[in-house]
């Protein structure tokens, strides 16, 4: 299986979300999912006994519907010797365009991984679930942050620091009171602390045990709680083989793990949310800057700096949801191009020159195209999530664009 690039996986992205969009009147879109190792014959026999059942369905017009559905697939199928490496995933159906009207609309995907079972669904609704869960983020890495008075459990998964649980510990203070001897109340404290590790060993097994995809745990804390955690006999030998290192936090709660994550960048190097963290912290370290730097933010701005080869990195927020719109006169040489976020009315508008109609020629996602400018000055391109601190800064102050330069540029006027 060869793993997707961040630009196909946005493209997946955007192109379940397109699917999920649509709606119909009845059951009358169809989901078919084809595994690679379902013989096309077999699904083109299934498909046509389908189109048999079908008839049997009252209403005439999602009679009619589903037929020309089933049709268009069949079509479709023709096509193909064989399914695809991971299979195939093919949406057909008529949906509302209209009070009175509906139009067929059809999508065929090549999914991330391997589809693993046959299934057809008709419903007013596409089911994506299945190509939905390809593209949740697949490495976790157990997290812990601990001393003698508090510990917290998490989870890193991909780019999120999710907490599990919270215990405060109930182990006295090392100083003696009540009258008791200092030998004996050092021995009652060791006893607490003991059933408190055991404790918190039962919640970290609990919790990670039957974790898919577990790379690895980090643990943390502030002094040395946390080695002396690990090298006891508190959590499952299958756990302890996957720790990967101790290190110092300062805090033991919520704000602790985010601290284990940002003091583990050596141990989590190759992970996407330490690259996107370095990206932005070294794009604000330049805007910082008295003369602002080597960067350039804003959508204007940075294809300014882009089109004439200034950009060493190009960020975009993978959340971006735009549209560059081209239009041109039916009659002159008039021509616009502009960016568009959320609906596009693509009715024509009129030509300022000559009072014609100005109509749309061409749609382009706005990341596509980032991508194509960039590879045409060997600009190389980063996605940045939304799912850390960072990311969100990033989109909701920067508008989702910023350049690191290779050289100094004006703003664009």
């Amino acid at each position: 299986m060869v793993e997707m690039s961040d630009k196909e996986k946005y493209k997946f992205k955007r192109e379940l979300e397109e699917i999920k969009e649509q709606s119909g009147r009845g059951t009358e879109l169809i989901s078919l999912y084809i595994p690679p190792d379902k013989r096309i014959s077999d699904v083109v026999a299934y498909l046509r006994n389908e189109y048999s059942q079908s008839s049997n369905i009252k209403s005439k017009g999602t009679r009619k519907n589903v037929t020309a559905a089933i049709e268009s697939i069949l079509s479709k199928l023709k096509y193909f010797k064989a399914p695809p490496a991971n299979g195939l995933a093919i949406f057909v159906g008529h949906i509302v365009a209209s009070a009175n009207q509906t139009t067929m609309v059809s999508f065929i995907l090549e999914p991330a991984d391997p589809i693993v079972t046959f299934l057809y669904r008709c419903d007013s609704q596409f089911y994506t679930l299945p190509l939905e869960e390809m593209l949740t983020e697949k490495e976790n890495y157990g997290l812990l942050v601990i001393d003698r008075s508090e510990a917290t459990i998490g989870i890193l998964k991909g780019k999120r620091v999710e907490p599990i649980k919270n215990v405060q510990s109930l182990v006295p203070s090392k100083h003696s009171k009540g009258g008791q001897s200092a030998r004996r109340f050092e021995r009652l404290i060791e006893i607490a602390a003991h059933d408190y590790f055991k404790k918190i060993g039962g919640l970290v097994n609990g919790a990670f045990l039957n974790e898919k995809d577990m790379m690895g745990i980090i643990v943390g804390g502030p002094g040395a709680t946390k080695e002396y955690f690990v090298k006891g006999e508190y959590i499952h030998h299958e756990l302890k083989k996957k720790i990967i290192d101790t290190f110092d936090t300062g805090y033991t709660n919520e704000y602790g793990l985010r601290e284990l994550v940002e003091n583990a960048t050596s141990a989590l190097a190759n992970l996407d949310l330490i690259r996107e963290k370095k990206l932005i912290q070294r794009f604000l370290n330049e805007i910082r800057k008295e003369d602002g730097g080597l960067a350039a933010y804003g959508e204007d701005n940075v294809r300014h700096a882009l089109k004439i080869g200034a950009v060493d990195v190009l960020l975009l927020s993978e959340e971006l949801r735009k549209l560059r719109i081209k239009r041109k006169c039916e009659n002159c040489d008039y021509s616009t191009i502009e960016s568009y976020e959320g609906y596009v009315d693509e009715s024509p508008i009129k030509c300022p020159k000559c009072q014609s109609s100005l109509v749309i020629i061409e749609k382009t996602d706005i990341i596509d195209e980032f991508y194509n400018m960039a590879d045409e000055v060997g600009t190389s391109v980063e996605l940045i999530s939304t799912e850390s601190e960072e990311g969100d800064l990033f989109l909701r102050a920067f508008d989702g664009f910023a350049g690191i330069l290779r050289f100094k540029v004006g703003a664009k006027r």
